[in-house]
């Protein structure tokens, strides 16, 4: 490979969460002695990012003034770039791109334009936790449809279950996850059709969280929910960062694309009252060294990478993990186990199977907060022989010995 996903990088003392807030963040144990701890909750890469991103940004930095800025034309025409070539959207224009601080951020402002605190808001379960937090502490009420898994163990949308809450609750404006997270599902253009058309049929503009578009396995490809239909451009807000693509979460930096004016103007409105969604000089710079054509390698690089580690695991954990069940992901980097069985058959709940994961230094994540009863989320975003030794030792130290 081109790209370095190997080396394992010391990540202490950097301001990374996922390893300085060891025994700080609740829920985090901090491992036993003679355990080194191996980072696998929160949504964070443990690779160094495209060479051109710190190339971009250290050239703006050589110039000593920093004051305010207008966005460069060549911020836009890498996001237009990037769409076309990556996700093969046509069409794209600069007035259609807005800058936004964080994707949550973006899913507020959206809500405030079509929405009043105290409505319902259609959100599918599991459910990212920060959707979760956003909408609720924004004062909206979040109505769950379950997905539901098939006799393969697919994640499905329940669209007779999405038509009647929708119904129920008056509901007119819902929260997409595409691809979804936590489950990792990789939606097919006949599934975005008939949740469309839910949408259509009953009048909802559709806030769709697409930041883990890059980040597609085994050959799945990622369909722009906008992209579908004519309809879906008029409905649908889009939001997408390259921050979970690139590992740029720190430096902020998201960005929605609307190609209905209406829909852009309440956003727009509602976005600008606090001036506050403001872009970042050298968050712009970032955007501008990943959205380019050595960040296009490096990231087709990462998903052959990615690929590698989910396989490796999901075959690792369904012949040793007895209890533990997996529905393969098709994108983002993230697993979402079922432990039913195991919590069941050790009259236990899943809160002591992570403990003792983390005993021996393996960080995953509670499911819990994202609405899996018995579920633990897991980051396989490392080098993979970080990813062998967090298995082995759960296999030794925790799922042999119960």
């Amino acid at each position: 490979m081109k790209y370095d996903f190997t080396s394992v990088i010391d990540r202490r003392g950097k301001d990374a969460m996922a390893v300085d807030a060891v025994g700080k963040f609740p829920g985090l144990m901090a491992p036993e002695d003679g355990f080194d701890f191996i980072p696998m909750w929160v949504a964070d890469m443990n690779f160094a990012t495209v060479p051109t991103v710190q190339s971009a940004v250290a050239e703006r930095l050589a110039h000593p003034t920093f004051g305010y800025f207008i966005t460069r034309n060549e911020y836009y025409q890498a996001i237009m770039d990037w769409q076309e070539k990556r996700n093969a959207v046509k069409g794209l224009r600069k007035e259609c791109i807005g800058y936004e601080n964080g994707v949550l951020g973006g899913v507020v402002s959206a809500l405030n334009a079509f929405a009043t605190p105290g409505d319902a808001i259609l959100v599918h379960s599991p459910t990212y936790i920060g959707f979760t937090g956003s909408i609720q502490n924004a004062g909206y009420k979040i109505v769950h449809s379950p997905l539901k898994q098939d006799e393969d163990g697919v994640w499905r949308m329940n669209y007779e279950d999405m038509d009647v809450k929708i119904k129920k609750n008056k509901i007119h404006v819902a929260v997409f996850c595409n691809p979804h997270n936590p489950t990792g599902r990789v939606w097919e253009k006949e599934e975005l059709e008939k949740a469309l058309e839910v949408y259509r049929n009953n009048d909802c503009i559709v806030i769709s969280d697409e930041i883990w578009s890059d980040i597609v396995l085994n050959g799945h490809h990622h369909i722009p929910l906008q992209s579908v239909n004519e309809d879906a451009r008029n409905r649908v807000i889009a939001l997408y960062a390259p921050s979970k693509t690139f590992n740029l979460a720190g430096l902020i930096g998201s960005y929605h694309i609307i190609y209905n004016s209406y829909l852009r103007d309440r956003v727009r409105a509602c976005s600008s009252k606090s001036h506050y969604n403001s872009i970042n000089m050298l968050s712009m710079y970032a955007l501008i060294g990943a959205y380019s054509s050595e960040g296009m390698e490096w990231v087709d690089e990462l998903q052959d990478v990615l690929s590698e580690n989910v396989n490796y695991a999901y075959d690792f954990i369904m012949k040793n993990f007895d209890g533990v069940t997996l529905s393969k992901p098709e994108g983002t980097y993230m697993l979402f186990l079922d432990c039913r069985k195991w919590c069941e058959a050790h009259h236990a709940e899943v809160g002591d199977l992570l403990k003792a994961g983390q005993k021996v230094g393996v960080g995953w994540q509670d499911g819990r907060p994202f609405h899996g009863e018995h579920s633990i989320r897991m980051n396989l975003a490392l080098p993979f022989t970080r990813v062998q030794e967090a298995l082995e030792r759960l296999n030794k130290h925790v799922f042999q010995n119960t």
